[in-house]
């Protein structure tokens, strides 16, 4: 059974930072790409960021470059994105995706 489980979230004010993580279960985490997705209020999921497995390539929404910086421990099996200078409109219900498979999530709230 594949579980994805996201932590690390919660009410920040803007320019703060988080870090999140994705422990990942049940597939064989270190071949595959994986994705964090946000969800905004009110809105449809969007991409935020992927991370390859073999060359560890990165790739970002334009409004998170520079801001946010994803990566990966496969001996842990975990997934993180580390968010730096965070703004409201980052608020969001964030995901890891593997497959079209995802957690909970985790809420990020960025307001003063």
């Amino acid at each position: 059974e594949v579980q994805l489980v996201e932590s690390g979230g919660g009410l920040v004010q803007p320019g703060g930072s988080l870090r999140l993580s994705c422990v990942a279960s049940g597939f064989s985490f270190s071949d595959f790409a994986m994705t964090w997705v946000r969800q905004p209020p009110g809105k449809g999921p969007e991409w935020v960021s992927t991370i390859n497995t073999r060359d560890l390539g990165t790739s970002y929404r334009n409004s998170v470059k520079g801001r946010f910086t994803i990566s990966r421990d496969n001996a842990k099996n975990t997934l993180y994105l580390q968010m730096n200078n965070l703004k409201p409109e980052d608020t969001a219900v964030y995901f890891c995706d593997w497959q079209g498979n995802r957690g909970q999530g985790t809420q990020v709230t960025v307001s003063s």
